[in-house]
């Protein structure tokens, strides 16, 4: 999943730990694991398979779930704790971050309402199904709406942990690192110092659990192909296409913006986004797109002032696409488990998509995978268990991410130069 982090001016930090994972092996996993149960699914043999397989997947998926929390609090801590400093920086960074968070909410909203539509015009094979074997327990059950009103503030955050109540945790962790924000600067760099062990120690934990991947994902592709067949293979290109439409339509957006809040003409935008865009493409990394990024802005007029300081902003704190397709994950499980999208459901995995998206931050992709849309998921009830299967194929819908957040990027800066023009 695309991500990238910068402090200040610099385009990179070294607070969390590398990890670099086996995405494609990962990948031949599932499809291997697809395969070998597709063969296997008119054979004696499956009978003898079948137990072994499925106990190895049971153990991988919720040594991948037991990460989810601790990893996302630690991490969330410390995002949302550098974004209020960093909207102490003055009014055109305080103005940049509104635009921000608007797009974040527009980008969630617009896939609550189209992600539903697409599916029904276009609905999953049959074979999805299978995907919802994976290990699941069921859906858990979302509050009405004065319960979910209610629900927004955990009396016990231990208990709401243990009963991974998402929505409370967000909000109480996001509120958390609000006040830590604003303690003086010794206790405040005391805790982030801790927040920041406590992530690196599950990033290696999950470094651990997500080297172990291709095993999970091929013992549990045995089992959706045993029972889908061939039809598990159209499932996942179902999947990836749909994902990536939501991503597509914050791609537009960034156009939108560009043309609105820029005052830039679409072909314009177009013509001088070419090159960050293959960069991009290439790299899937807005980090790695960023030079292209500034030089982008140069060919639109963008002043050097604004550019250095709103594109290395952007990389850091804002991931346009996160909410839609994150959104969409989610969503697309939800149809295929007959979880009811009301309102109240629909609010509540944006909310969570929000403050997930702007706490987040560096990860490799499956881990940022995973972080992300397994509290999102939680919070509308909707089973994570299907994740350990997505997560092998998040490569493809990643390059969409990284195309969507470097548009929108740019865009963003236009805007902001167009701002400080007025």
């Amino acid at each position: 999943m695309d991500e990238g982090k910068v402090g200040g001016a610099k385009a990179e930090t070294s607070e969390l730990i590398a990890i670099r994972l086996p995405v494609w092996w990962t990948f031949g996993g599932l499809m291997a694991g697809l395969a070998l149960g597709w063969i296997l699914s008119d054979s004696a043999l499956l009978a003898s398979v079948l137990p072994v397989t499925d106990v190895v997947g049971k153990l991988w998926l919720r040594a991948l779930q037991m990460t989810i929390i601790p990893l996302v609090a630690a991490l969330l801590v410390m995002g949302i704790a550098k974004l209020v400093l960093a909207a102490s920086a003055g009014a055109v960074a305080r103005r940049m971050l509104l635009l921000v968070f608007s797009i974040l909410v527009l980008s969630g909203l617009s896939t609550a309402l189209l992600m539903p539509l697409l599916l029904a015009a276009f609905p999953a094979p049959q074979a999805a199904q299978a995907l919802l074997d994976t290990g699941s327990v069921g859906a858990q059950q979302v509050p009405g709406l004065a319960d979910f009103v209610t629900s927004l503030i955990a009396p016990n955050v231990i208990a709401a942990a243990a009963e991974t109540a998402m929505l409370p945790l967000t909000i109480f962790f996001a509120l958390f690192a609000v006040a830590v924000a604003r303690l003086p600067e010794a206790q405040r760099e005391t805790l982030l110092a801790l927040f920041r062990a406590l992530a690196n120690a599950m990033l290696t934990l999950i470094g651990w659990v997500l080297w172990l991947a291709p095993v999970g994902v091929f013992a549990l592709g045995i089992g959706v192909a045993a029972k889908a067949g061939g039809g598990a293979f159209a499932t996942f290109l179902h999947y990836i296409l749909t994902v990536t439409a939501m991503g597509t339509v914050v791609l537009l957006g960034g156009y939108l913006l560009a043309w609105i809040g820029g005052r830039i003409s679409p072909l314009a935008f177009g013509r001088a986004m070419i090159p960050a865009q293959a960069v991009a493409l290439s790299t899937q990394s807005s980090l790695a797109s960023l030079p292209a990024m500034l030089a982008s802005a140069k060919r639109l007029g963008l002043r050097d002032s604004t550019a250095d300081f709103a594109l290395p902003l952007a990389v850091a704190i804002f991931r346009a696409t996160s909410p839609a397709m994150n959104m969409a994950v989610a969503i697309y499980i939800a149809v295929l488990a007959g979880v009811e999208l009301t309102p109240t459901v629909l609010l509540a995995g944006i909310a969570v998509a929000f403050v997930i998206s702007v706490g987040s931050v560096s990860l490799p992709g499956s881990i940022s995978f995973v972080i992300s849309i397994g509290p999102i998921a939680i919070a509308m009830g909707v089973p994570v268990e299907p994740l350990a299967l997505l997560v092998a194929v998040e490569m493809l819908p990643d390059i969409m991410r990284t195309l969507g957040n470097v548009t929108m990027n740019v865009a963003v800066a236009s805007s902001v130069e167009r701002a400080r023009s007025d």
